[in-house]
């Protein structure tokens, strides 16, 4: 019997025995009835004893012998291995799914109106974005890459830095056109000031930049304490200065589409706050060298480059 035959014989005896019938063994492995028995009756025939007592009537009930029960547990392991073994080899392909883990606001501002550039290079790899604020297991939840905002440093996962990050005013064209008087930050102390409240502030992390730490580096004695709007997504908070509802504290790296396009427009420009945070790419150790990992990741790279 040759090996393709011999495990297409074994995986009809156990699915048979599973069962206990051929046809319901049939109908899980697509083929027909008779296919199966014969599976199963060349199985017994290289093995020289039955693996079923048969039982009469129309639609005979298999049981499975004594000796067939004892080795029915290490096939099934057998095959359970062999399915690990082939979802290993799928690991080592460039093709499959990649899933991303990145803030929705990173997703919406910086990877999206870039991710087309990826999928041209790599047709063969699917990628699956999962956007949330919050830190993921990457093992539990199936992650293999991610983009990470904060200090560098993650419990399990290494941390190459992608990109820095500075803290700027911007508003619309429309609001500067109905405040034309917005020319020191002193001037801020008349306006609606749009806070970020995304970042989450954990056990060690640093300080995030807020108005009053970007007021204080730009020497102006203005508190950011009148009633304004507060937003947790970062691109929300640019949207709503898109929009014209006041001056948002923007993060560089997602704002810069809009700059480009003059959706928004930086104001005081001389004056920068750089981030003590910073963009990572992140992904575990273990994970590393996986061909379609290292391709996304190589392509974060020169995204980058290319700013």
């Amino acid at each position: 019997m040759t090996t393709p035959i011999f495990l297409n014989a074994l995986r009809a005896f156990e699915v048979s025995a599973r069962h206990q019938s051929f046809s319901a063994a049939a109908a899980e492995l697509n083929v027909t009835p008779a296919a199966v028995g014969q599976l199963v009756r060349s199985l017994e025939e290289w093995l020289a004893f039955p693996l079923f007592h048969r039982s009469g009537g129309g639609r005979a009930r298999l049981v499975p012998t004594d000796i067939a029960i004892r080795a029915l547990p290490d096939i099934r392991e057998g095959f359970d291995r062999l399915n690990l073994g082939l979802a290993r080899l799928k690991e080592a392909s460039t093709g499959g799914v990649l899933t991303v883990t990145v803030s929705p606001a990173f997703a919406a501002k910086w990877l999206l109106p870039r991710i087309d550039r990826f999928q041209a290079a790599w047709p063969d790899t699917d990628v699956r974005l999962d956007t949330s604020l919050k830190l993921v297991d990457f093992a539990a939840q199936g992650i293999d890459i991610g983009v990470r905002y904060g200090a560098g440093h993650w419990p399990g996962l290494e941390a190459e830095k992608l990109m820095d990050e500075e803290v700027f005013p911007v508003c619309s064209g429309a609001f500067l056109e109905r405040n034309p008087g917005l020319r020191s930050p002193a001037d801020l102390a008349n306006m609606t000031l749009i806070d970020d409240l995304s970042v989450d502030r954990q056990a060690g992390f640093v300080t995030w930049d807020t108005w009053n730490s970007w007021l204080e580096n730009a020497g102006t004695n203005v508190v950011a304490g009148r009633a304004g709007l507060k937003i947790n997504n970062s691109a929300a908070v640019l949207q709503a200065a898109i929009d014209g509802h006041g001056v948002a504290l923007a993060r560089s790296v997602l704002a810069r589409d809009d700059l480009s396009s003059g959706r928004l427009i930086r104001l005081f420009p001389d004056i920068t706050l750089p981030s003590a945070l910073a963009y990572f790419v992140v992904y575990k150790k273990e994970c590393a060298a996986l061909p379609r990992l290292v391709a996304f990741r190589e392509w974060l790279l020169s995204e980058t480059a290319r700013i």
